[in-house]
């Protein structure tokens, strides 16, 4: 783990490239202690204000990547700067990449229904050597009672993968992480959002310039506004105060 990190609020991110993103999750499944991969956004920032258990999701996390121009942007203000925009759905085709070189199992967790058979299908065929283990689009909720994953912690556990991407959404997937990450072990579990959307077409990506200027909050807005706008328009323009806080507390 980077000795220095970033910190905005309650989440800490590490200053890595891409390449340096893929040798470290390829180190954590080598080592075989398991652990999980987050990937902060402005969201997640503002999430961690309020939510101590997402919060405490963070703290335990193996590496913590930037998702999203915003990050980047905001670690120019501060002491520790962000190289590039890591995100989880752009981290996939390197990873798998290496994966596949690598002869390395894949649990898929996520999605709608037939979303996560139809990604396996296609990264079996865009990545021959990779092994897809298994699949899942379980209904997890934020407010499941203790325990309440452990029977699918099991099924994912008994098919051995090295990584599993959980692709469920903020905060739900990294309070899973969280919470079964000692019962996958050795297992590396990564928070990849609608990534198996992305890979299976359900969902189509914001253009490579709207994603590299910032911009694909505003996309999302567009395509989804009842269901988007509360948290662009209400809940995320938060991080500005976070920032400023940040730097106000932060030494140079």
């Amino acid at each position: 783990m980077s000795a220095e990190r970033l910190r905005l609020g309650h989440v800490t991110v590490d200053p890595v490239t891409m390449s340096e993103a893929v040798d470290r999750i390829d180190a954590l499944i080598d080592a075989g202690n398991g652990g999980y991969v987050v990937t902060p956004n402005v969201d997640h920032v503002v999430l961690a204000e309020d939510d101590l258990r997402f919060r405490e999701a963070y703290v335990d996390a193996s590496l913590s990547l930037a998702d999203g121009m915003p990050i980047v942007w905001a670690s120019r203000m501060l002491p520790v700067r962000i190289p590039e925009k890591v995100s989880g759905s752009d981290l996939a085709a390197p990873l798998l990449e290496r994966a596949a070189a690598r002869k390395r199992r894949i649990y898929l967790l996520g999605g709608g229904p037939g979303v996560a058979e139809r990604a396996a299908a296609i990264l079996e065929e865009r990545h021959p050597g990779l092994t897809v283990v298994g699949t899942s689009a379980p209904m997890v909720r934020i407010d499941d009672p203790p325990g309440a994953w452990d029977a699918l912690a099991e099924e994912i556990a008994e098919t051995k993968p090295d990584l599993v991407f959980v692709c469920i959404g903020a905060p739900k997937q990294e309070l899973f992480m969280h919470a079964t990450r000692e019962r996958l072990a050795p297992a590396v579990l990564l928070g990849l959002g609608a990534t198996l959307d992305f890979i299976a077409g359900t969902v189509d990506r914001a253009p490579a310039w709207m994603s590299q200027n910032g911009l694909e909050w505003a996309y999302r807005l567009g395509r989804e506004p009842r269901r988007m706008w509360r948290r662009y328009l209400v809940r995320d323009p938060r991080f500005a105060v976070v920032l400023m806080r940040e730097m106000l507390v932060t030494p140079r």
